[in-house]
């Protein structure tokens, strides 16, 4: 029914339990998703995440039937300076993430790329050296785990928000094996452009988010939680200049939209898989 590299992730019905929001997306016809494990964004997984909820998690997921194709996480702001104690328990976190990314067959676990705040908690050189320093031990683990490690390295509203702070991050990971993942929404909605994206970080881009945006305006700040088509998101020439650069991976719908009511998401859901599968 829709592109066979079109997936959904959960955050499209973060509204409904995870058992609920996996069936919606089944009956609609998709085959894949990305699972959120985000704390405040999307709760299908517990944040406080032991072994006993790593399984009850991932047999709700594998009784469903979906591949996943990445878990969608977070084990804290990776720009700050931890103690001892606090360091362990984001080791544990880090452990069952990526436990339960293998035992629901995610090919990645995605991490962000640093805390919900522009500013730096030292200096934007010392912080992002130490985003990419906790990213570069993650993908560590990872493999360790049989899975990747890839980062949203443009987020609007996170330490790299901008495409000048995801080239630093680039530049620091460079040599390791951290992927990247693109997000239309977070490029538009600081004033980048996908295709300018795709130019600097295609021999790093391993998997892509797709929601709509609007860039930011003298009196509003940008938002990133627009229905495909109702922003200002440029698809076509996104998705073609992927296409150009010889991206092969896969994409997904993460519909953290506030345009539409919760009784519209499986309509709004279906008619955007189709607009970006014939763009595909």
């Amino acid at each position: 029914m829709f592109h066979q590299r079109l997936g959904c992730s959960s955050i499209s019905f973060r509204h409904q339990d995870l058992a609920t929001a996996l069936h919606t997306m089944r009956g609609l016809g998709f085959e894949e998703i990305d699972l959120g494990a985000l704390p405040g964004v999307c709760d299908h997984v517990p944040y406080v995440l032991d072994a006993e909820a790593v399984e009850a998690v991932a047999a709700v997921v594998n009784k469903s039937g979906l591949r996943v194709r990445s878990v969608n996480g977070d084990v804290g702001d990776l720009n700050a300076t931890l103690d001892a104690g606090t360091l362990v328990a984001r080791e544990r976190h880090l452990e069952m993430l990526l436990a339960l990314a293998a035992k629901t067959g995610a090919r990645a676990l995605v991490l962000p790329c640093g805390a919900i705040d522009h500013e730096p908690v030292n200096t934007l050189e010392s912080d992002i050296d130490s985003v990419a320093a906790q990213l570069i031990h993650a993908s560590k683990r990872a493999a360790e785990f049989g899975v990747e490690l890839w980062t949203e390295s443009l987020h609007y509203y996170r330490l790299c928000w901008n495409t000048e702070r995801a080239q630093l991050l680039a530049d620091h990971l460079d040599g390791s094996d951290v992927g990247i993942v693109m997000d239309f929404s977070h490029i538009v909605a600081s004033g980048g452009d996908p295709v300018d994206f795709v130019s600097r970080f295609s021999s790093r881009i391993k998997h892509v988010h797709l929601r709509d945006a609007v860039p930011a305006t003298d009196n509003e700040p940008g938002n990133i939680n627009l229905s495909i088509g109702n922003g200002k998101a440029d698809f076509a020439a996104g998705l073609t200049a992927l296409r150009d650069s010889g991206y092969a991976g896969h994409l997904s719908l993460e519909l953290e939209t506030r345009d539409v009511t919760h009784d519209e998401r499986p309509a709004a859901a279906a008619k955007a898989a189709s607009y970006i599968s014939d763009l595909i």
